[in-house]
């Protein structure tokens, strides 16, 4: 029993150390591969990434929050088709009076989603209109 608790202790470490080393990966790399003479040189920036060009304006702009809800609504319906895989699995493994009863279900939660999408839709999400801010 000890055994195996050591054998689960170092599954957990190995993977505590995989995750840490993707997630501190990509900024040792770039670290490594940035290229040495950069318009950091010209004590313009700190950046490690670049392309090159002389930026123009101010950096902090306003994004619309449109584009966000787009992202979130995008998101919730990838989780949602998700959902709805396993579901047609299981869908084809039953009696008639469950593949029924699943159908039904499937229904149901098919016109939820299309009720969040007129919902959306009345509200305007789907507008998507430049909006032009003043510069401070």
């Amino acid at each position: 029993m000890e055994q195996q608790a050591t054998v689960d202790l170092l599954y957990v470490a190995a993977f505590f150390l995989g995750g840490l080393g993707f997630a501190i990966g990509p900024f040792v790399i770039a670290k490594l591969l940035a290229a040495r003479s950069t318009r950091n040189t010209q004590q313009k920036t700190e950046q490690l990434i670049e392309c090159g060009m002389v930026p123009i304006g101010d950096a902090w702009i306003r994004f619309g929050i449109v584009y966000y809800l787009y992202a979130l609504m995008f998101v919730a319906f990838a989780v949602d088709i998700l959902f709805l895989f396993p579901v047609a699995l299981v869908y084809k493994s039953q009696t008639l009076v469950g593949a029924l009863y699943a159908f039904v279900e499937i229904l149901i939660f098919v016109g939820i989603l299309s009720l969040i999408i007129i919902y959306a839709w009345k509200k305007g999400v789907f507008k998507w209109e430049r909006k032009i801010y003043n510069p401070r």
